[in-house]
């Protein structure tokens, strides 16, 4: 059967493009309504209005706790209820740690951690008023392991690892289910340094594509995963599985 989402309103942050946008397209074909939230207005705008009727937009800061009111505010008054919250949004840098600045290490924290704390913090009220929910944490393969040159934004995935679970503890007796999703390397803007398709350290052999995380999401979204709460989700072509032999075959790090 189908992923269903019928009658469920869901907010997505961090919508505009890349993944965001591949979830609140998939989750308005499966039959949700969708509030989708980014800094990037324009790119929101067009996104929603690509969808039609089942979307909105609204701008929105996940550091700003007043905006996560805001953006609550709009699922509720617009769709009636709020169901789904993915918390989505994020920024990406690599340093290694001696020469990590401070500043965007605060950066990394407030929008991939605190951001979610206060979505989480925001969403609630909304989902126990629905009877319950789902939500979902977008958080990373450096949150499965450590990987070089990704201490600060490793550190913050980690951290919404950790979240993820206290969460669903938390909130367990409400109804709401708590679950977080770990990409690889995955074909978006974050990742077009890459300048490839292939990635040979996933067995895959292959970079991701949005729409097969969306698919994860859809499903841990619906009442099909109504029994799934506190895991940890790899989407990364198997790449967190274990360290993979050079392509010679000799040991990478011999």
């Amino acid at each position: 059967m189908p992923v269903d989402l019928t009658g469920k309103v869901a907010l997505v942050t961090g919508a505009a493009r890349g993944i965001g946008a591949a979830q609140a397209r998939l989750f308005a074909a499966l039959g949700a309504r969708v509030v989708l939230t980014d800094v990037l207005a324009e790119a929101g705008e067009g996104t929603a209005a690509s969808i039609g009727p089942a979307a909105r937009f609204v701008r929105h800061d996940v550091t700003d706790e007043t905006g996560w009111r805001t953006a609550v505010a709009a699922a509720v008054d617009g769709f009636g209820r709020l169901d789904v919250l993915v918390n989505n949004a994020a920024v990406y840098t690599t340093s290694t740690i001696e020469e990590e600045d401070p500043a965007r290490l605060d950066v990394l924290l407030r929008v991939n951690l605190a951001g979610p704390f206060l979505g989480i913090r925001a969403a609630v009220p909304a989902m126990r008023a629905s009877g319950g929910g789902s939500i979902v944490n977008m958080s990373s393969q450096a949150g499965l392991q450590g990987i070089w040159g990704h201490g600060a934004y490793g550190a913050a995935k980690w951290g919404l690892r950790g979240l993820t679970r206290t969460a669903a503890i938390e909130l367990g007796p409400d109804g709401i289910r708590v679950n977080s999703v770990h990409p690889g390397a995955i074909a978006t803007a974050m990742t077009a340094h890459l300048g490839t398709e292939e990635h040979p350290a996933a067995p895959l052999g292959r970079v991701g594509k949005p729409e097969e995380v969306a698919r994860l999401v859809a499903f841990l979204a619906s009442d099909d995963s109504s029994y799934l709460t506190g895991a940890e989700l790899a989407v990364d072509g198997g790449a967190s599985a274990g360290r993979m032999p050079a392509l010679t075959g000799k040991d990478p790090d011999a």
